[in-house]
């Protein structure tokens, strides 16, 4: 092809060197160009029109799209949004929850009016409910599968391939020794092959070599590892839609139906229905507490159980059981926890002409690790006061089962057993509302509400009694009396929990384990055997060994392999004073590569 060689201007003066090349396009002014060039992110530019605006807007999108989706599924963004998980989880341990104590989080919120607030917008009351911590959840779940993947199809090429060929100079590789045998290289290479599958490594002839690779468990367990969270994240997430959970409060000798009527309090996953509940039902038959009587653990619990009887099903057969905190019922999928008790004193309510209004066990909460305890008498229905007049009473109680004595300035307990119980009583008479249908606390008594006026004697003074066992306080005006029977019932709170996936989730944590164990004590190595003719008709062998990490056991583990083949290969013994240098053709046994030529492992595949 010929050039051209440009011409002087149209005024006849000569082209300057350097811009002969620029053409039409030179000769164009800077300021009125022909059309814009809009540069793509991903390459290329955009063309003029309609057809090229579509084009380089999907080549973007496109684009943007592969790389968030590479930046999702990257080591360093899993294990981010997996320290995200983590973090999140945190206040979800410190800040009270709404699925958990909905009393402790209106507590928080009337005590913390300004933090109150801030912390519901950031859903930090439902923390594993929230926007924030599903979005975080799912993100991870994707990435986690974005990961696995391709590193399945990888490792699955990789176990369908050979071993690598040996390199050209196997004195570059961090372990190597050599030998000279008086085996013909056929020989030396059946051996080293036969050694080498029977050290459990994927060994064939390749060349004049024989090739081994071993440690492909190491990506397994990492595979395993991955599969194991997802495996755990799923179900989770299939646990806590579907898991129900509530709590119940039974005093001796009284029953429970797993129903949602029966329970004091109950929260269930989004996909729960009521037919979803395990059908048994238990009576508490007796309450069983001893604890530490002297000593740095005094008060401590010793015995803490629950002796029920349990049927499933509207006709199942009665069945005894005792439930523990460590050994809860197991009913299909529902679990009946032991997780507090208390005592409920027996009280018998009469009116002015002596007839009992109200007899019952009345449970109540108890305060310190004493069980010092409080709650409420409320009789509803059945009284009516000297003028005949229908009227509600209501009980301020405070009962202590060890009382420290008269004058001791405390009513609080100072010991959990029924050394000396003692129940203090004030009463309150007329509306106790909870015919206003309004909610309100069983175990506590509206004394603000002007309905309700407290008891007060001829002196104006508010009745109230200290009470052993067995002794009665008498209301004033005939109002009736109010006795602490020597029946004192104990009662135990249970906590009844129905969640699918618990066993998903306990073997893919084992699996993780296992799958972790795997991938960070396994090295996977590389062997190779050379074998071939020196220059003076003398066998000389070469073996060498490649790890993906540096470890010492890689050396060692090539010196017992080089043993075993040398059994098979033994070392010749030269008479020759003499040998020609030219013969030798690699380093002496036992002698170590240079250590300024590494060869990582990718290269060790090139021959």
């Amino acid at each position: 092809m010929s050039k051209t060689t440009p011409g002087p201007t149209a005024d006849g003066t000569p082209v300057p060197p350097g811009e002969e090349e620029l053409g039409a396009a030179g000769s164009q002014p800077a300021t009125a160009p022909a059309g814009i060039a809009v540069p793509g992110s991903f390459g290329g530019s955009r063309a003029p029109g309609l057809t090229g605006r579509l084009a380089w807007t999907g080549r973007e999108l496109l684009g943007w799209a592969r790389w968030f989706w590479r930046q999702l599924t990257s080591m360093r963004v899993a294990l981010l949004l997996l320290f995200l998980l983590s973090l999140g989880a945190v206040p979800g341990s410190l800040i009270p929850q709404e699925g958990t104590d909905a009393l402790k989080v209106a507590e928080f919120k009337e005590a913390h009016p300004t933090l109150g607030p801030v912390y519901d917008k950031l859903g930090l009351f439902h923390v594993y409910s929230s926007v924030w911590f599903s979005a975080v959840y799912i993100l991870l779940f994707i990435s986690l599968i974005g990961c696995i993947v391709p590193r399945t199809w990888q490792f699955t090429g990789q176990l369908r391939g050979r071993p690598p060929g040996a390199p050209r100079r196997l004195t570059r590789l961090p372990a190597y020794t050599t030998w000279r045998t008086a085996a013909s290289p056929q020989e030396v290479r059946e051996a080293a092959l036969r050694v080498l599958r029977q050290r459990r490594f994927r060994a064939r002839v390749a060349g004049d070599a024989v090739a081994a690779e071993k440690g492909y468990l190491r990506e397994v367990g990492n595979l395993v590892f991955h599969f194991a969270l997802i495996v755990m994240l799923v179900a989770f997430a299939w646990g806590q839609l579907y898991k129900t959970e509530g709590n119940k409060l039974v005093v001796e000798g009284d029953g429970f139906a797993n129903t949602l009527t029966q329970y004091d309090d109950f929260k269930s996953g989004s996909l729960f229905e009521n037919d979803d509940l395990v059908p048994f039902s238990f009576t508490l038959e007796e309450f069983t507490g001893t604890y530490e009587r002297t000593g740095p653990q005094r008060g401590t619990p010793r015995v803490f159980e629950a002796d029920v009887t349990y049927s499933v099903g509207a006709d199942g057969k009665e069945q005894k059981a005792t439930i523990s905190p460590n050994h809860p019922l197991k009913i299909g999928n529902a679990r009946v926890y032991l997780v507090s008790h208390g005592y409920a004193p027996t009280v018998t309510v009469r009116d002015g002409k002596g007839n009992v209004v109200y007899r019952q066990a009345v449970p109540l909460l108890p305060m310190d690790g004493n069980i010092t305890s409080q709650g409420a008498i409320k009789v509803l229905d059945g009284y009516r006061n000297a003028k005949g007049e229908s009227e509600q009473l209501g009980f301020s109680a405070f009962f202590v089962p060890t009382f420290a004595g008269a004058g001791q300035g405390t009513m609080f307990s100072q010991f959990p057993a029924l050394d000396f119980p003692v129940l203090a009583l004030t009463g309150f008479h007329g509306d106790l509302g909870v015919d206003s249908g309004l909610p309100q606390n069983v175990y506590q008594l509206d004394t603000k509400s002007p309905k309700l006026k407290q008891f007060k004697d001829d002196k104006g003074e508010i009745v109230r009694a200290r009470l052993l066992p067995g002794e009665t306080m008498t209301l004033p005006d005939g109002a009736g009396s109010i006795t602490f029977e020597k029946d004192i019932k104990e009662w135990a709170g249970f906590q009844i929990v129905q969640q699918s996936g618990n066993g998903w989730a306990l073997a893919g944590a084992v699996c993780a384990i296992a799958g972790l164990a795997a991938s960070l004590f396994i090295q996977r190595r590389r062997v190779w055997v050379r074998a071939v003719k020196g220059a003076d008709g003398v066998t000389v062998v070469e073996m060498a060994g490649l790890g993906r990490t540096e470890s010492a056991r890689v050396p060692e583990e090539l010196g017992d392999l080089a043993a075993l083949v040398h059994d098979e290969a033994p070392a010749r013994t030269d008479t020759d004073p003499h040998p020609d240098p030219a013969s030798d053709t690699g380093p002496a046994p036992g002698r170590e590569p240079d250590a300024d030529t590494p060869v990582s492992a990718e290269g060790a595949e090139k021959k």
